[in-house]
């Protein structure tokens, strides 16, 4: 039984336990799933148990790029990306070809234990003789099996939350009123897991070298930081809906690296400016003003430098079929930089 295995579904169906057949973790992470484009091809996929998760496409393109840009990490610690949810993953063909697949392959085995194959013959009658008949193949035109998917990168006690769900028939056009049925707003989260940002490598004047006790300007120019976007659909025969993710910057803050330093402002939070910069560029003249964005260091580096800490925060929301849309937990995304502060040198004659 390659690349498959068996889990365990407790249903409330009288049964003490039911086996059902889906693929190895593997086939959703990466792979088809994570498009830089829309991918227009989204329907059910034969060859795929998860074929909810070869059918959710993500439109990258207008992520962040670069070699410094990386994900965002939510500044709200008790919220999470989706960890699983149910959406249709099979037409009633598919369903019945992979169930009677699973059902022969453990029923014959002598190698399997007597419980798991009295449950694959348990969970096959459910669909053959049982609650429904025959896979619904008469009515394979006008709906699609739902089923549980995970995330792969959530915790794994938080993705099996939804496996004590067994497949179910859902009508053409319609979502099941249940509880983690895939939605807009499901996809937010999921998009919300793709964003890239763009590197927070600040300007800094002086450029190479600062002093001890001299006010270092920093700043961000508004092209370096514009708004970013991922787009999660999902289309099958059965539904279809999209969601937005779009992150757009809000403020930097600026860590110096030391104890021995006093940030501008005092909070160390610069905000952004009406034009989508943050801070001020360093200008001849200035040079006794308080920068709106910038350190001052209080002892030399050494012969090493500070790790200054830029980080920028960026605002998450979403929008999606319908009309849907909301604020998701805004992300954070830093870099470090290396400062060497020197003393000032003097001659006393």
């Amino acid at each position: 039984m390659q690349g498959l295995r068996l889990r365990t579904f407790l249903g409330g169906v009288g049964l003490a336990a039911l086996v059902v057949l889906v693929p190895s973790q593997s086939a959703f992470a990466g792979g088809p799933t994570d498009k830089s484009t829309t991918d227009t091809d989204a329907g059910l996929d034969s060859d795929n148990l998860y074929a909810t998760a070869a059918s959710i496409r993500y439109d990258t393109s207008k992520n962040g790029s670069g070699p410094s840009a990386g994900p965002v990490t939510s500044t709200d610690n008790s919220w999470t990306p989706p960890a699983c949810w149910l959406a249709p993953l099979w037409t009633a063909e598919q369903f019945a070809a992979r169930t009677e697949k699973g059902y022969k392959e453990i029923s014959g085995d002598a190698n399997q234990p007597p419980h798991a194959r009295r449950a694959t013959y348990e969970f096959r009658e459910i669909y053959k003789d049982g609650k429904y008949k025959n896979y619904n193949l008469d009515k394979k035109d006008e709906g699609v099996w739902w089923a549980p998917v995970e995330n792969p990168n959530a915790p794994i006690l938080e993705r099996t939350a939804c496996n004590g769900t067994l497949p179910f028939w859902v009508e053409n056009g319609e979502t099941p009123d249940v509880e983690n049925a895939i939605t807009p707003k499901i996809l937010a989260g999921l998009a919300y897991e793709r964003i890239k940002v763009p590197g927070t490598e600040v300007e800094l004047a002086p450029r190479t070298a600062t002093k001890v006790n001299l006010r270092t300007w920093a700043w961000l120019d508004k092209d370096d930081f514009k708004p970013v976007s991922v787009t999660a659909s999902l289309a099958t025969p059965g539904l279809a809906i999209q969601a937005t993710a779009t992150a757009t910057p809000v403020s930097l803050k600026i860590e110096p690296g030391t104890a021995d330093a006093e940030s501008y402002p005092a909070s160390g939070e610069c905000p952004l400016n009406g034009d989508g910069s943050i801070g001020e560029p360093y200008a001849k003249g200035k040079a006794t003003l308080t920068p709106p964005c910038g350190v001052k260091y209080l002892r030399s580096s050494g012969t090493g430098t500070f790790a200054l800490r830029a980080t920028v925060t960026w605002r998450i929301a979403w929008t999606g079929t319908g009309g849907a849309g909301g604020d998701l937990p805004p992300g954070a995304f830093g870099n470090d930089q290396d400062v060497t502060v020197q003393e000032v040198q003097s001659l006393n004659r």
